[in-house]
């Protein structure tokens, strides 16, 4: 692991949080107290984790169906995901995958957070998807169309639709509170945290499981993606083909996985004994109103909603050590986000590392940003910048410091993730250490 640090400006002092327009006590801190992963380069948080930081990639040959005949031939599959494993076969049967992966994750977060059995009143699960059951969706169809009415699986289409997820965990964890899935493409697992977080702060739930899943890699999606030009097709490299911020990308690797995190307000932490991992500071949202797939080339979406989050966080751009960019290794997005980052930040855009944690997942659509959190809220928990790995060709427009290729060492206090997906969806989270030093 490579040495290095961060320079670091003078801390702004933090302004005091708004208070509610209805009266009231003010809004409550937000932390995060349990964290659960399933991606392709590790399931669990500890392999996830250590994948990361060694810049150990999880894109390979997709095995989840003959693909021979399609451009784009890798995918960032989760091949350690055993469901059998943590769930019965009764819910097995009766889930598709992309909600196994989130049940999954789910149970990992709240076992870390120690939260205890039983029913759950005022806790709310939101958990995002993009697409939902797609893979299912079209392997049923075909048994259809091939057997006729009747010969498919009954359960189908509540299996299929993009609320299971939400909707099983909690079945699953008796989890009572508001439940919500929120479909923003592959903003929405940074949507699904935001909203979580403002139902704590504003005393519309105590505790949240929020995050995201997501699992497409099926002949019709893959291909669909293909169609628009999208993936990458270094089939012959498979682990070097996402390759965000180099000059020779030419696509993201299609992916699948979950990341799932516990929010819960400081003061029910600290009443519980629970040490938090970090402080939820802020949430940005915007739309770019612009192109279906395409950023604005103004940018102003990005801008605004990186802007709001630095806003509602009440800090200014100088108190960010790291940013976890949406980095999708597409040529249009990479580009966008460097100026977005530049215009945002001006000079101090230089001195903080950005990484790219889609060098080494790929691009789970949905789930990114919610895997992407976790990987934000680890970096501060360790102190450590996983690197963005097969960053090989200098390219001008994208000249800040992504961290290529090793690890670094670093004091992350504060961490800025981005999420921008198609339809012109933004959403911005800022985590930081707590400030007496907890969380860290």
């Amino acid at each position: 692991m490579a040495g290095g640090s961060i320079r670091h400006e003078p801390r702004a002092r933090e302004r005091a949080a708004p208070a509610r327009r209805h009266g009231g006590p003010g809004p409550r801190r937000v932390v995060v107290t349990g964290l659960g992963v399933c991606s392709s380069v590790g399931s669990g948080v500890g392999k996830f984790w250590d994948a990361l930081v060694s810049g150990r990639s999880g894109i390979g040959p997709i095995t989840l169906f003959d693909a021979a005949a399609l451009r784009s031939r890798i995918a960032g599959e989760v091949l350690d995901f055993d469901p059998e494993a943590k769930l019965d076969s009764k819910t097995i049967k009766r889930s598709a995958r992309f909600t196994q992966l989130a049940l999954v994750a789910a149970f990992e977060a709240l076992h870390q957070a120690a939260l205890p059995s039983g029913e759950r009143e005022n806790t709310a699960v939101i958990v995002g998807s993009g697409i939902g059951g797609f893979d299912m969706l079209e392997h049923e169809h075909s048994e259809f169309l091939e057997r006729g009415p009747g010969k498919f699986a009954p359960l189908t289409v509540p299996m299929i639709i993009p609320n299971m997820a939400a909707g099983m965990i909690a079945i699953e964890t008796g989890c009572r509170g508001a439940n919500l899935c929120i479909s923003t493409a592959c903003a929405a697992g940074a949507h699904s945290i935001g909203t979580a977080f403002d139902l704590i702060r504003t005393r519309r739930a105590d505790i949240a499981l929020a995050g995201a899943a997501e699992s497409t890699i099926s002949p019709f999606a893959v291909d669909g993606y293909c169609q628009l030009r999208a993936l990458s097709t270094r089939n012959e490299e498979p682990e070097k083909a996402s390759r965000p911020f180099s000059a020779d990308r030419d696509g993201f690797v299609i992916a699948e996985g979950a990341g799932l995190m516990v929010l819960e307000s400081l003061a029910g932490a600290r009443a519980r004994g629970v040490q938090p991992l970090a402080e939820v500071a802020g949430y940005g949202i915007t739309a770019d109103g612009y192109h279906q797939t395409a950023p604005d080339p103004r940018r102003q979406g990005a801008i605004r909603a990186m802007r709001a989050a630095l806003e509602d966080a009440g800090i200014v751009p100088e108190d960010v050590d790291l940013i976890n960019a949406h980095g999708t290794s597409t040529p249009l997005n990479d580009a966008a986000e460097t100026r977005s980052i530049k215009d945002v930040f001006g000079a101090h855009a230089y001195r903080i590392p950005v990484q790219a944690t889609k060098s080494m997942t790929g691009h789970s659509l949905g789930a990114s940003a919610a895997i992407e959190a976790v990987a934000s809220v680890l970096a501060i928990r360790d102190g450590v910048i996983h690197p963005t790995v097969n960053l090989d060709v200098p390219d001008p427009e994208c000249d800040l410091d992504y961290v290529s290729h090793t690890a670094r060492r670093a004091r992350v206090r504060c961490v800025m993730s981005n999420a921008f997906g198609f339809g012109g969806h933004n959403g911005v989270l800022i985590f930081r250490a707590l400030a007496d030093g907890k969380g860290a």
